[in-house]
């Protein structure tokens, strides 16, 4: 008995392969142009030169995760409208210092927070 010999090589498979790499690209692609938090790295300022008369809003993140504005503690569920009364006395941003053992997801609710307040400069310092 006599073996068939293939002369032409079978691309279905390979076609197939290519489509669903295709469609996986087409899937991801979005994805990978949505934007983040724009973030600009500031340059290092001595704290004597620090305007002593602008108007910003100071929260404290304490170590325990409280936040303090103006030697009062605010509750997490009233922290938007904490901030959106002080930004109309002080239109200058907010200035974040934060505790060095503080967690990240604590800062990270003051910042949207605030940006859902209408805070447009958000700083932030390590105690």
């Amino acid at each position: 008995m006599k073996r068939q010999t293939f002369n032409e090589i079978n691309i279905t498979p390979l076609t197939d392969i290519f489509l669903v790499l295709l469609i996986i690209m087409m899937v991801i692609a979005p994805i990978l142009d949505q934007q983040g938090l724009s973030l600009v790295v500031p340059d290092y300022v001595e704290a004597d030169k620090i305007d002593k008369e602008a108007k910003t809003i100071n929260v404290e993140v304490t170590q325990d995760n409280r936040y303090i504005i103006d030697n009062e503690e605010i509750a997490q569920d009233n922290l938007m409208n904490t901030i959106k009364q002080q930004i109309t006395l002080k239109p200058d941003g907010l200035l974040i210092q934060a505790s060095g053992d503080s967690n990240h997801e604590s800062v990270v609710r003051l910042m949207d927070s605030a940006r859902n307040a209408g805070v447009t400069s958000i700083s932030i310092v390590e105690l």
